[in-house]
């Protein structure tokens, strides 16, 4: 950034990107990234604290983050001109990352430039196969020539590129021959221009270049969909938090500052920023990233909230008990980088076809050169038809043989209501012989719903409806919906944080929460539930449950005669876990389990040879979605669940897993047809160019059609014409990002 970039830090982005940190008191962060001794940092601290309605200002050497504490009264403070004028460029701290895709768009013009080249080089191409002699000939040579050249700097560096690297290290890939033939059909194409020669090489190599391209972006979309999982992981942590200082003033600091010891300040709906203790306050709060239940917990003093937690219904004071980095959510993402890092090592269809196509490419072309040497002695000929060899022998066709299907499967899950994010992943799904399903929220629907007892008084759960129509505690949803409210008015209706809900009329006072706190006479040796009281007295007592997801008895019932093993795993209470395996006829089940025990099971798995599908939806889950061999969610899933899966299914039916592996398996049947139809292509065509019979005009038509005839073979997979449309309610589902998972 420049020193006219520094005075763009105008007063109106220094008061937009504040933030209230105390009451009248407003804090800025500026990056200030040419400091670097103690100097800079007196220098500049004390230059912004003479400042008309500077409080504080605090420069971080190591991040280099300027904190600025000014009263909002006196209104922003010139800080870009001030820091200008100390000779310091300054710009709005933020510590977010780019999301934009490098790669695709680098692809995305390669293929462009690639595609405007062949079109008019194959129009050239058709007047000298049409019979265009002489001087005109040679035009036509040249201006392909000039079209060609930039077409393949441009954008053949996707395929020299990838080339250099693998003989760099004495390895091959598909892209070695690919280059070679490209390079060395240009090269001869521009000798025989040179020598008037009748034909040129020029529209099959980049016409060749463009078929590769088309599968190489396709690839890449597919790809690349997957790895997002860490970093949505990786957004849960807060960007910073509040902290009281020793001489109990407020300031805002990023999370990764926070030590432990710090007193940290949450209001409801803020995350935990690290590891702490509670010191001061009593909420609800939502530990499902920890558990996967997301039935809210309650938050007394001396309780240990973990990273990630979310407080939800009243302040807190905390203490830090660790850093940012030696937290829960930093042991989550370093357990899924290491299940991430085992899947990468997972070795494609096409990737294991490259592996055998290039020594045998190479093999015949260099046969094949041998040969013609040896037979007639003219290297421009032998060099000729080993350029056939390389031209012919199709890798187009191969390059398209997994992502054109990958791409009409995808689509066609699509039309059910499925999504991929992952191309692996249908080859993956093909393979698995085990299929582990969390509880909460995959199994059962999530949301808890009101157990109807016969001895339940209507007008008392009309009462109940009426109190709890007034939070957003999953329990008092669950009864707000289920009963008309009782046409009362009260005088007051005041929710009490981390207890329940308290209305008062006339001299009456009504309570609906905990039992402990809405009765008078409680019995400390019963278990917490939810209770509707008056004046301290038992009015009525409510239970809930968490349902089956539609579809889950049929679905068991069909995995299971499909010959797979089935398996509960689950963060959730014994009892619950046990009931709903039980419901099912699931005999292998585990409850109460933290996310590095899952993953850990997961390991244990794979190290037996077992390949595992893992059906899950909470943060909890996130880490064993990635560490399985394959993995779904559900769209109604939390955000990090639904990025770590490589399936994701919008219907709130659970027959999508089955479906799923249906399609994966077509798929895979189509896949190896190509690769099939790949080499007896090649077993054909590949006589016919050593013997020395292929003109560019065959050669170009030739490889051509093996690439329609690959595409056509995966069409057949086409989405069935009464595709299923996801209902309105599985939209609603795929677009909601919930913190928990559900509840027992």
């Amino acid at each position: 950034m420049t020193g006219e970039a520094a005075l763009r830090v105008s007063s109106e982005e220094v008061l937009l990107a504040s933030r209230v940190v105390d009451a009248g008191i407003r804090q800025t962060d500026l990056s200030v990234p040419d400091v670097h001794c103690g100097g800079c940092i007196r220098k500049i601290e004390d230059a912004v604290e003479r400042l008309p309605g500077v409080q504080r200002a605090r420069l971080n050497l190591s991040t280099k983050r300027l904190a600025i504490t000014w009263r909002e009264s006196d209104g922003p403070p010139p800080l870009g001109a001030t820091l200008e004028q100390l000779g310091y460029e300054a710009h709005l701290f933020e510590t977010r990352e780019d999301g934009r895709d490098l790669q695709f768009s680098r692809l995305i013009r390669a293929l462009a430039v690639a595609g405007f080249a062949a079109m008019n080089i194959m129009g050239l191409s058709v007047s000298v196969w049409s019979g265009a002699a002489g001087e005109t000939r040679d035009l036509f040579h040249w201006l392909s020539a000039a079209i060609a050249l930039p077409a393949l700097a441009y954008s053949g560096r996707i395929f020299f590129q990838s080339a250099w690297q693998a003989l760099r290290h004495g390895q091959t890939n598909m892209d070695v021959p690919i280059s070679i033939g490209v390079l060395l059909a240009f090269a001869m194409s521009l000798y025989d221009a040179a020598h008037h020669e009748p034909y040129a090489y020029f529209d099959a190599s980049i016409s060749l270049l463009f078929f590769l391209l088309i599968g190489r972006t396709l690839d890449h979309l597919m790809r690349e969909r997957a790895r997002t999982a860490v970093k949505g992981l990786g957004r849960l942590a807060t960007y910073g938090a509040t902290i009281i200082n020793a001489d109990g003033t407020r300031s805002y600091v990023p999370t990764e500052e926070i030590i432990p010891g710090m007193t940290i300040l949450i209001m409801a709906g803020e995350r935990v920023p690290v590891d702490a203790t509670v010191e001061t306050g009593c909420s609800d709060v939502d530990v499902s990233l920890a558990t996967g239940e997301s039935a809210p917990e309650q938050a007394i003093p001396g309780r240990a909230l973990r990273q990630g937690t979310l407080n939800l219904t009243g302040p807190l004071t905390l203490t830090a008990a660790a850093a940012a980095k030696d937290s829960f959510l930093a042991e989550m993402i370093r357990l899924m980088e290491v299940a991430e890092g085992g899947r990468s090592r997972y070795r494609r269809l096409a990737d294991r076809a490259a592996g055998l196509y290039a020594p045998v490419v190479h093999s015949a072309a260099f046969v094949s050169f041998v040969g013609w040497m040896l037979a007639t002695g003219d290297l421009h000929r032998a060099l000729t038809i080993a350029v056939a060899v390389l031209i012919i022998t199709c890798p187009c066709a191969l390059g398209l043989a997994v992502p054109m299907v990958q791409v009409v499967a995808a689509r066609r899950l699509y039309e059910h209501g499925i999504m991929v994010k992952d191309g692996s992943a249908m080859e993956r799904l093909t393979e698995i012989d085990r299929i582990i399903f969390d509880k909460t929220g995959t199994l059962t629907s999530g949301r808890p719903s009101l157990r109807h007892d016969a001895a339940m008084d209507g007008a008392h759960l009309s009462i109940a409806a009426r109190l709890a129509a007034n939070s957003r505690h999953p329990y008092a949803r669950a009864l707000a919906q289920a009963s008309e409210q009782a046409d009362i008015a009260f005088d007051s209706i005041v929710e009490k944080a981390g207890q329940g809900m308290e209305a008062r009329i006339e001299d009456s006072v009504w309570r609906l929460g905990r039992n402990e706190w809405a009765l008078k006479n409680f019995d400390a040796g019963k278990a917490a539930c939810t209770v509707l009281a008056c004046n301290g007295r038992l009015v009525q007592a409510f239970a809930f449950e968490d349902e089956l997801r539609k579809g889950a008895r049929e679905t068991v019932a069909n995995l299971r005669s499909d010959g797979f093993t089935l398996e509960i795993m689950s963060g959730d209470a014994t009892d619950a876990v046990a009931r709903v395996a039980a419901d099912l006829g699931i005999d292998k089940w585990q409850a109460q389990l933290l996310p590095g025990e899952k993953t850990a099971h997961l390991a244990e798995l794979a190290g037996t040879g077992s390949k595992v599908l893992m059906v899950g939806d909470g943060l909890n889950d996130a880490p064993a979605l990635v560490a399985a061999h394959v993995s779904m969610a559900p769209g109604s899933a939390a955000d990090v669940g639904r990025q770590a899966a490589d399936f994701v299914f919008l219907n709130s039916n659970l027959d999508s897993v089955p479906y799923a592996i249906r399609v994966a398996r077509s798929a895979d049947r189509l896949i190896r047809q190509n690769f099939a139809f790949a080499a007896i292509y090649n077993a054909i065509a590949l006589p016919i160019a050593i013997a020395g019979l292929v003109t560019p005009l065959i050669a170009a038509l030739a490889m051509s059609g093996s690439s329609i005839l690959v595409v056509a073979n995966a069409l057949r997979l086409r989405p069935a014409k009464a595709a299923r449309l996801v209902r309105r309610e599985s939209a609603e589902l795929g677009t909601t990002q919930r913190a928990g998972a559900g509840i027992t």
